[in-house]
């Protein structure tokens, strides 16, 4: 029995080998003469209408990417049959409801192509209108150059850094089996979907999408279809210029079951389609063999034929497809046809709201947890998180240790992750089981050491809705991440990021492991919330904002070293940290000097205000951003503009971004060293003394 099935239906000679008699794996739950049957009945309802709507898809592409005078051409052009069976046969979905939560996820990874998605998505009946399409690429206009979440109704994630569609896939793929494993019971099934991702040689060929693609395999996520635009092209040349893996073997040793079709045959199509659909123990790879920019003869199967090469030859490819010289043309009987498979789509969809009344009756609780993850409601977190006693030592990483216990109990939906540092990012939850193939229901996530696709998949979870998701790692690996986080910036999805070992002080690793630089860069992405608490009970604050931030993702710079909880009212911490910044220690005569500090730095700037005196404020920032947030009165009230000369910033990090709110910076702008944590801070001039010396200066 070969390894790697090859469906080669309308691709290679001879009969489908889905028929009787032909090439299987062993498939854990449906029987092999079952699926047989199943496979062998698939067929294309109505391939006529279909293909005429491929061909109008098409049109569509070539249409608005001609007046755009800018784009892609080539995957709309060359995944038509497929998107005309996904989105005219295959996917389950209500275009009068696009957040239903039991629809098939649809991914555009190769998000260059989104043209495509734009005309599917216009046939299939969403809120997407001609003129909306027509202004494709056009300021401010419901399709934009690459898709946006939130931004186009039918879109689920954002996408255009290659490979990053293939991880937040897998990211759905996996919250859509815990979802399953939390909510269905033995009597009902609410969550049933599956999660299709198309993707091109691009996307394969990134480090996120080889990472992503083994975490899914190892944990088996079979709800989970991603269909291959193998063309054989990228952008500067064919393809085999830069690759010669055998793609199939490599998905096969990852765990996949594998498939391989001729993409521009619907019939082939559909019965791979059904196959993967009916499950197996194994994510699927469909491979679809197709040629790009198809329609446009003079540069069809080229690489000129990805961007918008073809645009010249607009007219002779509208007549060789049969459209009409009238551009932006959609038949009648194709939106005909649509209208009909919507209401099809929408009968389904009221079976389904009757299983889930059903449900929701004979499961109060669940229904009440579901509907709160739906609505982003979260509890009062501050009543819940402990106190920290003033003096005790406690690293902030420890202290977020104690802090998500009460959470993880609270909130049904929060789910937390590592990339392989459990032990010590200490933000693993117990009690509530660790996620795998062998328990969907758990919420402790091991993402093996794979920072960018935990990256991606946590985006995943954030595009599926319902939960909240985090992820751990080192600070210094963040940037393995970046990518991801800024796509989750944009996306404005909330999304927790718990980053630990956030200085020199991690010591004796050395500066391959010490942050300097880090910091600073990701306070310059925009939506991205970067908190650096000071102490236990500005960690506590940082946790509660990350969560009941809803319009995008949150930082938590925490320390390996022990710091000292600073004898202040935990509640006039918790409230200045929710602020940004605020006075942690207020002078106790005329002002004469401003310390600002973030993170272990406070409790250094602490020690330094005793020292000079009175006439020393102390303001801690833990998040520079959620300080920018607050009224200019708040601002001037922390940090008057007539003391920026007599202000101090100290962070153990590069000075740079300090210098809008202080005159002077006490930093580390160069790489650490290889030490005992306190030795390396000696070295690089941070310590109170140093401190004291500038303040005065």
């Amino acid at each position: 029995m070969p390894a790697v099935l090859s469906v080669a239906l309308g691709f290679l000679a001879g009969a489908s080998a889905f028929q009787a008699g032909g090439v299987f794996a062993p498939r854990s739950c449906v029987s092999r003469s079952k699926l047989s049957m199943q496979v062998s009945e698939a067929t294309v309802a109505s391939p006529v209408a279909l293909a005429k709507a491929a061909d109008e898809a098409r049109g569509l592409a070539i249409d608005s990417i001609s007046k755009a005078k800018s784009g892609h051409m080539g995957l709309p052009l060359g995944c038509a049959e497929i998107g005309a069976c996904l989105y005219g046969q295959l996917m389950s979905y209500n275009p009068e409801d696009p957040s239903w939560i039991n629809r098939d996820r649809f991914v555009l990874s190769a998000g260059h192509g989104s043209m495509f998605l734009y005309s599917w998505l216009h046939m299939a009946g969403f809120d997407l209108s001609m003129d909306e399409v027509k202004n494709f690429r056009a300021k401010d206009s419901k399709t934009p150059g690459h898709p946006e979440f939130g931004w186009t109704p039918g879109v689920e994630s954002t996408t255009g850094p290659l490979g990053q569609g293939i991880g937040n896939g897998v990211g759905m793929a996996a919250a859509a089996k815990l979802a399953a494993a939390t909510l269905n019971t033995a009597d009902h099934t609410i969550i049933d979907h599956k999660v299709v991702v198309l993707c091109g040689d691009g996307c394969l060929q990134e480090g996120v999408a080889n990472e992503a693609v083994a975490f899914a395999g190892h944990e088996k996520l079979d709800n989970l279809i991603l269909m291959y635009d193998s063309n054989g092209v990228t952008l500067d040349k064919m393809a085999e210029h830069t690759q010669s893996e055998d793609v199939a073997m490599r998905f096969e040793a990852q765990g996949w079951e594998v498939l391989t079709v001729d993409g521009h045959d619907m019939e082939a199509v559909t019965k791979a389609y059904t196959y993967a659909k009916a499950g197996n123990g194994k994510p699927t790879l469909i491979v679809c063999k197709t040629i790009i920019g198809k329609g446009i003869d003079e540069v069809a199967g080229t690489c000129a034929a990805h961007g918008e090469a073809g645009v010249k030859f607009q007219d002779s490819a509208r007549e060789s497809l049969g459209l009409p010289e009238d551009k932006w043309y959609v038949s009648p009987e194709t939106y005909d046809y649509f209208k009909k498979h919507k209401a099809s789509l929408v009968s389904k969809y009221d079976e389904w709201m009757k299983t889930f009344d059903s449900w929701k009756e004979a499961n109060p609780d669940k229904a009440s947890a579901l509907q709160d993850a739906i609505d982003g409601k979260t509890p009062d977190l501050d009543k819940l998180i402990p106190t920290f006693e003033a003096g005790k030592m406690i690293a902030t990483r420890n202290a977020g240790a104690d802090i998500i216990q009460p959470i993880a109990k609270a909130m049904p939906f929060y789910v937390s992750g590592s990339a392989d540092l459990h032990g010590s990012n200490k933000n693993y939850m117990k009690g509530v089981g660790d996620f795998s193939k062998n328990n969907y229901a758990g919420r402790n996530f091991y993402y093996g050491i794979r920072e960018h696709a935990m990256g991606a998949i946590l985006n995943g979870f954030g595009f599926y809705g319902l939960f909240r998701a985090s992820g751990s790692t080192f600070l210094v690996f963040s940037d393995y991440m970046r990518a991801s986080v800024r796509v989750a910036a944009l996306s404005h999805i909330p999304i927790g990021y718990i980053w630990t070992h956030d200085s020199i002080g991690v010591g004796e690793d050395g500066p391959t492991h010490q942050p300097v630089e880090t910091v600073a860069s990701l306070r310059n992405i925009p939506n991205l919330d970067v908190m650096r608490p000071g102490d236990a009970e500005e960690t506590a604050a940082a946790y509660i904002s990350s969560i009941e931030r809803t319009d995008g993702p949150t930082a938590l710079i925490l320390s390996r070293q022990d710091l000292p909880v600073i004898d202040v009212d935990p509640a006039v911490k918790r409230a200045g940290t929710l602020k940004g910044g605020y006075i942690l220690i207020k002078e106790s005569k005329k002002l004469e000097s401003i310390i600002i500090a973030a993170g272990s730095e406070v409790s250094m700037a602490v020690e330094a205000a005793k020292q000079l005196g009175g006439g020393c404020r102390v303001v801690s920032m833990p998040c520079v951003e959620a300080f920018e947030r607050q009224d200019a009165k708040y601002q001037e009230e922390v940090l008057p503009k007539n003391m920026k000369s007599k202000t101090t910033a100290v962070e153990a990090g590069v000075t740079s971004g300090w210098y809008k709110y202080a005159d002077k910076v006490l930093g580390v702008d160069y790489f650490g060293l290889s030490a005992p944590g306190p030795e390396v801070f000696e070295a690089r001039g941070m310590t109170v003394p140093k401190l004291v010396e500038m303040v005065k200066a």
